[in-house]
């Protein structure tokens, strides 16, 4: 399960730095709501997993491999995870039950460690559709009327909500795409990077963060260009919770910053989980941070002094999360 972890990791030397941190043994599952293997966040729960288990004790956590932004505040709500990674605008979304849940919400979940990194929704485009159409602006482009055939993720990816509102600035969605002659296509990650080199695809909406192997894949094998997200869409996006910034330059195909809208990475829990474990989970991921660097560049940046702020959570914290921070004289 951890090859993908490389020599970033050795485990031997990982449970003596968590071991040293422990205060308790404990006997019970954790789950952790995670995405695919490969993803940014699998790494990061299947790195945390080797830094609770030596407290938690040997095979009481999981991770699990699916999921994603919007599916997971749901995966913890239902009882289905203990813990999982979220962006904080899904998580905020969640909690109040936004329209992307369609009536459902997630009133019992809560915050543990916020700040861990910062994901933009970011757009890239085959070079030879913006050629054909002219125009690297993205609001031109999605007001022309013209074709245009979207690639996103399946739906539970927080990028499929990020697009509907991007087109919603310019008066179109994803049926009036359809209904102009192009096409709104999901595929699994993996079917990405060939579903834009076939040619299949003209506008691709995904979460940017340094190193995304799918990104990666794509920029190496098709030639692209990121398109800024524009200031009405970046406007909506802000009222939706998500930060406008810059990204990058991050890629091959990319030649500069690109403007972006940030969902944020926090690390939620069931508001049922016994406080005595959210204190542990939080206190090792804050007092490991290097770890998590190690395991991933897109981690590197975590500040764990700045990881119980309202921005970087979104919702409420645990009341063990709030232990935790208050011992550190942080809150």
């Amino acid at each position: 399960m951890f090859s993908i972890l490389g020599n970033h990791l050795k485990a031997a030397a990982l449970t003596l730095v968590i071991a040293s941190t422990a205060t308790a043994a404990f006997a019970q599952e954790v789950r952790i709501g995670a995405m695919r293997e490969g993803s940014s966040w699998y790494v990061f729960a299947a790195t945390l997993e080797q830094m609770i288990e030596p407290i938690f004790g040997p095979n009481t956590v999981e991770v699990i491999a699916r999921g994603g932004g919007v599916a997971n505040p749901m995966v913890v709500q239902s009882g289905k995870a203990e813990i999982a990674l979220s962006n904080v605008a899904t998580a905020k979304w969640a909690a109040e039950g936004a329209p992307v849940y369609q009536g459902a919400s997630a009133p019992d979940i809560r915050a543990l460690v916020g700040g861990l990194n910062n994901v933009y929704i970011g757009v890239m485009a085959r070079k030879a559709f913006t050629d054909e159409m002219g125009t690297t602006d993205l609001a031109e482009i999605i007001k022309s009327g013209k074709p245009i055939r979207l690639l996103l993720k399946p739906t539970g990816s927080s990028a499929v909500p990020a697009a509907e509102m991007i087109l919603e600035a310019y008066g179109s969605s994803f049926d009036k795409l359809k209904a102009d002659g192009g096409d709104v296509i999901q595929v699994a990650e993996a079917q990405i990077a060939d579903t834009v080199r076939n040619g299949n695809a003209d506008i691709y909406i995904d979460t940017m963060i340094k190193g995304h192997p799918t990104i990666t894949e794509v920029n190496l094998t098709v030639d692209t260009v990121f398109l800024d997200i524009p200031q009405d869409a970046m406007d909506l996006l802000a009222k939706n919770g998500m930060t406008p910034g810059k990204y990058g330059p991050w890629f091959e195909d990319q030649t500069g910053e690109n403007t972006g809208a940030n969902l944020g990475t926090v690390l939620i829990a069931n508001a049922s989980l016994d406080e005595e474990k959210a204190y542990q989970i939080t206190k090792v991921l804050c007092e490991n941070a290097e770890v998590l660097g190690a395991a991933h560049a897109a981690w590197k940046f975590f500040k764990p002094e700045n990881a119980f702020k309202p921005e970087n959570t979104g919702i409420e914290l645990h009341p063990g999360a709030v232990r935790y921070y208050k011992e550190r004289g942080w809150m």
